[in-house]
């Protein structure tokens, strides 16, 4: 038996949903990649773009906004669609944020043109790469209900922040035997921070994706009991 025209709607209206969450991620991603190109590059072109840019990802998350709201109103979801569509709104809010990191990134490349270079600073490339990879594989987990390759995201951020702290520890010793790079070593630390704050979101997003597939809430150290078979979601 086909299901009814108002059922056959919703779950469409619920596809379009992880499509436009996963079109936010896609950007998210690449605004981030652009912001650190231009910072490695020191090029203000790439630094523009990534600012005029992220005006798109504030355009998805209202229209994430608006889906949600009418899903919500006229719908009337239960169970683990309400879940669902609640939790989107919070990635979606995640991924804004995102984007907010990432033009950071791109205002403090004018503060380093004329500034002197650095020899290679790996971990800058190295916490890029695995925020971006965290986001994408979060995002991904969510789309598949995947709570086990989430934990395994989660992991992840501890190895950031390590990366984060040996940055600094570099950073501190270029400013200590030139006082010429005080000020370009401290906007590089700012790019770190955000760096750290694009992976706890993707830690965020992971530890939802938790929350939804076994009803346990694992934020701030938590371990919530599993829901009773039955209640968990599937997406």
């Amino acid at each position: 038996m086909s299901r009814a025209p108002g059922v056959r709607h919703f779950h469409e209206e619920l596809a379009r949903l992880k499509t436009r969450l996963l079109e936010m991620s896609s950007l998210a991603e690449e605004l981030v990649g652009t912001a650190v190109e231009a910072l490695q590059e020191r090029d203000e072109a790439k630094a523009r773009t990534v600012i005029a840019r992220d005006a798109q990802l504030d355009a998805l998350e209202t229209e994430m906004d608006d889906l949600c709201i009418h899903l919500l109103a006229l719908q009337q979801p239960l169970a683990r669609d309400l879940r669902l569509i609640t939790m989107a709104m919070k990635i979606s809010n995640d991924l804004e944020r995102v984007g907010d990191h990432a033009v950071n990134i791109a205002e403090g490349v004018p503060h380093l043109v004329e500034s002197p270079l650095f020899s290679d600073l790996p971990e800058i490339d190295e916490m890029a790469r695995m925020a971006r990879e965290m986001l994408s594989d979060a995002l991904d987990c969510f789309v598949r209900a995947d709570a086990e390759n989430a934990m395994e995201i989660i992991h992840r951020d501890d190895r950031v922040d390590q990366m984060q702290d040996s940055l600094f520890r570099v950073l501190l010793t270029h400013m200590m035997e030139d006082p010429r790079r005080i000020g370009p070593s401290l906007t590089l630390f700012l790019v770190s921070r955000n760096l750290e704050r694009i992976a706890d979101l993707a830690t965020n997003i992971a530890e939802d994706v938790v929350f939804l597939v076994e009803g346990r809430n694992i934020k701030h150290g938590g371990a919530g009991p599993s829901q009773p078979a039955g209640h968990g979601y599937a997406a």
